[in-house]
């Protein structure tokens, strides 16, 4: 039988229950009164701030608590900026995201990107100027190749891993190896004849990063062609610092996951509405790209 009393006792139970929730938020809104978010630089720093300002803005709403944005200067600074808890969430590229595994960073991987097809990958590519009479990677024998940064999956990682399987060693074929710094950097350095070709990410036909610089209007896809796809890579990961509070983790985790629901021009402003929501992901996904790191250190040292 069901009692007044008892039914008081339930309620002072639950009550306590949210109150020690509260309590816990509190704690961590105390203890974090601002949160950073950092993304690795694909891009120009004007065009990640606006890329990526509304959903910090998003992100500072659903928290409620501050969210900073910070655009580094390179992939590393993403790495060395979590590994110095500074980077609460770190928006990495794989092969980022696996250095900073591999040197010592206490992040875990919680969400990832997926493609406008639902697929969760994607591939480094050659761009060329149209009018290139080069056809493949062979045919760049004694020009200048452009890569992206050292830590780049698609810029530099899986450019080096593919070329060594070609029997190519980058500083010895090309004229001269030049780091871009951005993968948009790379594309204008082609166009404007620094560079003879440059590495690059690339979805599929309906989305890259040379097409988005198309529709900002920084280049002209039409005034490039592809000379080489790489296998499928695996696709991208938001990453927190694994020494936060549990609570503070998950808040965050479901603020991304849902962010294509409850602030949808957010999410498109992020993705150039050319993506699905953000899914989970966890640190596994990223063991081959580990076993790739591995391998274009030893050819460095080689």
């Amino acid at each position: 039988m069901i009692t007044r009393r008892i039914v008081m006792a339930l309620g002072v139970a639950a009550l306590a229950g949210v109150t020690a929730t509260t309590a816990l938020a509190q704690d961590w809104k105390a203890k974090y009164p601002e949160l950073v978010f950092a993304v690795v630089p694909a891009e120009n720093a004007a065009s990640v701030a606006d890329r990526f300002g509304p959903m910090i803005a998003y992100l500072s709403k659903e928290l409620g608590t501050k969210v900073t944005l910070r655009v580094a200067q390179d992939y590393a600074a993403v790495i060395e900026g979590q590994k110095a808890g500074q980077v609460h969430i770190g928006s990495y590229g794989p092969a980022s995201f696996a250095r900073a595994l591999m040197t010592g960073a206490k992040v875990e991987a919680f969400a990832q990107d997926v493609n406008e097809d639902g697929t969760k990958g994607y591939y480094s590519v050659v761009w060329v100027k149209k009018d290139s009479p080069a056809a493949k990677i062979e045919d760049l024998k004694g020009k200048n190749l452009c890569l992206v940064d050292p830590n780049s999956t698609s810029g530099n990682n899986v450019p080096r891993f593919a070329m060594n399987k070609m029997g190519i060693k980058p500083e010895e074929f090309f004229a001269k190896v030049v780091y871009a710094g951005s993968h948009e950097n790379a594309i204008i350095a082609v166009a404007q004849g620094t560079c003879d070709a440059a590495f690059n990410w690339y979805n599929d036909e309906r989305e890259s990063l040379l097409l988005r610089m198309d529709r900002k209007g920084l280049a002209k896809a039409a005034d490039f062609k592809l000379i080489f796809k790489s296998d499928q890579i695996v696709n991208s990961p938001m990453a927190v610092l694994s020494d936060m509070p549990a609570d503070l983790k998950k808040a965050i985790k479901d603020a991304i996951l849902a962010i294509a629901t409850k602030d949808k021009a957010a999410f498109d402003k992020a993705t150039d509405g050319k993506a699905k929501p953000w899914e989970a992901v966890d640190n596994k996904a990223y063991d081959a790209i580990i076993e790739l790191n591995k391998f274009v250190d030893a050819l460095r040292k080689s």
